[in-house]
């Protein structure tokens, strides 16, 4: 059933970037998106890096029932440390100062992320590609800080190998840790490579890291914003061609995702 709560608000958590002007964008495109459902009270975004900041969305706040959506990707050190440090939550619901406050768990580990990973690598090969002879790799930040950080993407890996799509291989790599990204060219051995980033926006780590990493740009480029197309699709590395796709976050079925973790916590974790 289609989520209505009219007494209460949303409030979407991101990262944000004091550099680069993209990382907040989906999570105010899929604000507006949720926001114009008319589902909700209200809809809001919050960020750790820009403002509003969490510290700072309470006020601009006047439902008492408040549905906390973390727009990240993996359960790991932010959704499980800095996000309820900063917003003074504990567990799953908080009551406090006549709010009842509800943590829900983050997009990214949402069943439907492995329909989104297998529908944005699909756009962006040609028609004339076999996956048989293609090789996905998903590829995200990897930390030391948080182990779980790296199960988002090694679930979502499996979730596609036991999908039945006829991809050559289904690889995970890293920006920070083994297997790394930029070992592509030796990880796989397919004429076709299609490499996903799972990250939520276009911003400095998928936009301008990663490329660097996988030897189509020479050094990190200007924002996404400042820039008419995003990638040009394919590359030739001598006999074999790469894709690199656009961040899975800026889908905009990521607006469903969000209502969706939502109905999920009033499904498992209210009492």
């Amino acid at each position: 059933m289609p989520v209505s709560k009219p007494d209460c608000a949303l409030l979407i958590l991101g990262h944000g970037s004091t550099e680069n002007p993209d990382s907040s964008q989906p999570s105010w495109d899929h604000a507006q998106t949720i926001e114009e459902t008319g589902q909700f009270g209200s809809v809001h975004c919050a960020f750790w890096k820009e403002e509003p900041s969490f510290r700072q969305i309470w006020p601009m706040i006047e439902e008492r029932e408040i549905y906390i959506v973390p727009n990240f990707i993996s359960e790991g050190y932010f959704t499980r440390q800095v996000l309820p440090r900063e917003l003074e939550i504990e567990g799953h619901t908080t009551v406090r100062e006549g709010r009842t406050i509800h943590y829900c768990d983050p997009v990214g580990i949402h069943s439907a992320m492995t329909g989104l990973l297998i529908k944005r690598a699909k756009e962006i090969i040609d028609d004339s590609v076999k996956l048989e002879d293609t090789t996905l790799i998903i590829v995200g930040h990897g930390t030391n800080l948080n182990k779980k950080s790296t199960e988002a993407i090694t679930d979502q890996v499996e979730a596609i190998r036991a999908s039945g799509e006829p991809f050559a291989r289904v690889l995970d790599a890293y920006m920070e840790e083994p297997p790394f990204i930029a070992d592509w060219q030796t990880l796989t051995d397919s004429p076709n490579v299609v490499v996903v980033p799972f990250f939520i926006a276009d911003a400095l780590h998928s936009y301008q890291d990663i490329p660097v990493l996988l030897g189509i740009e020479t050094e990190p480029t200007a924002a996404a914003s400042q820039r008419e197309v995003f990638r040009q699709n394919p590359y030739r590395f001598g006999d074999r061609t790469l894709y690199y796709s656009s961040a899975i976050g800026t889908d905009p079925s990521l607006a469903d995702v969000i209502v969706d973790q939502v109905s999920y916590f009033d499904e498992h974790y209210r009492s």
